[in-house]
């Protein structure tokens, strides 16, 4: 018979926790990705020519809510704080292309104030999103 002493090290390692940790890691990374790759959740309008959306991840997503919140990329700002942060965008990146998405309630010169601040901050592609309409 063996006695075990009790001031004896377990010498093997216990991947439980780790693998614990990085399961719920992976759900989460699941949950936001879907986010960061589309955007903010918009009901955009329908259009007959409207081309298949691109994953073009150099695209920054200018996003224009139903409740009237702007997104720039995925941080909430001011509507007055539009012009300051597009600036700032476009001197760290001035050939990046801009994708204006306004919800189809909002109203179009809320729209049209936004892509006149991605032209005013000096962006020269600067894109209107829509769905594409089904033909019946």
């Amino acid at each position: 018979m063996q006695v075990s002493r009790a001031s004896s090290l377990q010498s093997d390692i216990n991947v439980t926790p780790f693998v614990d940790v990085c399961l719920v890691l992976l759900i989460i990374m699941m949950v936001v990705t879907p986010l960061m790759v589309t955007g903010m959740p918009v009901h955009l309008p329908a259009a007959r020519s409207s081309a298949a959306a691109a994953e073009n991840t150099r695209q920054l997503p200018v996003t224009l809510n139903a409740d009237g919140t702007l997104y720039v990329d995925a941080t909430v700002i001011r509507t007055e704080q539009l012009a300051g942060e597009l600036q700032r965008l476009h001197d760290a990146h001035p050939e990046r292309p801009v994708l204006v998405r306004g919800d189809v309630s909002v109203r179009y010169g809320e729209v049209a104030a936004v892509v006149d601040a991605c032209r005013l901050a000096g962006f020269r592609d600067v894109a209107l999103a829509t769905e594409r309409q089904t033909t019946n």
